[in-house]
């Protein structure tokens, strides 16, 4: 009968360390471990910090550089303060120079148109015109813009209805009607016709309004 003896893989061991010093260790080991853990969260918390530190340093020269700019801006701004009231001043001027002028018109033009329509041999001796509202720039065929009486003298008798009627068909006449007839000199025999003659808008020149438009 052969007995066969167990296996060995090396010299017997026996742990006599103490159950209470295996826990000590383990204890040990857990606070290594939690110190090293709360030693890391310091170190990050830390980096954060100095990191947001950073930050907080180059966002405060930015905003010192804008500042800065700003600053310039306002000046640069101030100093063509002058120029800004220059051009308000202007502009208000160009205004009241538009308002003001808004009746402006050529007499030449009106005369003539008033003389055009005379017969052989009379004569336009004066007229007296007064302007009326200034123009609204709707309708100025229809709005009244030059109102008056002009003198007609002549050494014969004038057929004044026929007068009449060729100064109705000028452009830009809205009235006309007869006045008075006199003489001026009954030795002369010259006779002289009053009459109420209005325009319309059209004999305004628009000039000035045209030089706003234009610098607008």
């Amino acid at each position: 009968m052969t007995v066969l003896a167990p296996p060995l893989a090396g010299a017997p061991r026996v742990n006599l360390m103490p159950r209470s010093e295996i826990a000590r260790r383990e204890r040990d080991q857990l606070v290594r471990l939690w110190v090293w853990i709360v030693f890391g969260a310091v170190v990050v918390a830390g980096l954060i910090i100095a990191a947001a530190f950073v930050f907080k340093i180059i966002a405060d020269q930015r905003l010192a550089s804008e500042q800065a700019k700003t600053n310039v801006l306002i000046t640069e701004i101030a100093s063509l303060s002058e120029v800004s009231q220059a051009l308000a001043t202007e502009s208000e001027l160009t205004s009241y120079r538009t308002e003001a002028m808004a009746t402006d018109l050529i007499w030449t033009p009106v005369v003539a148109k008033v003389a055009g329509v005379l017969p052989t041999g009379s004569t336009l001796n004066g007229f007296d015109f007064a302007v009326g509202g200034a123009p609204t720039g709707e309708e100025p065929e229809s709005e009244q813009g030059l109102v008056g009486t002009v003198t007609v003298e002549s050494p014969t008798p004038l057929d004044i209805v026929a007068i009449i009627r060729a100064l109705r068909n000028v452009d830009g006449v809205l009235f006309v009607d007869g006045q008075s007839v006199t003489t001026s000199s009954l030795s002369e025999g010259r006779f002289v016709y009053l009459l109420n003659v209005h325009f319309d808008q059209t004999v305004y020149s628009g000039a000035w309004a045209g030089d706003e438009a234009g610098d607008d």
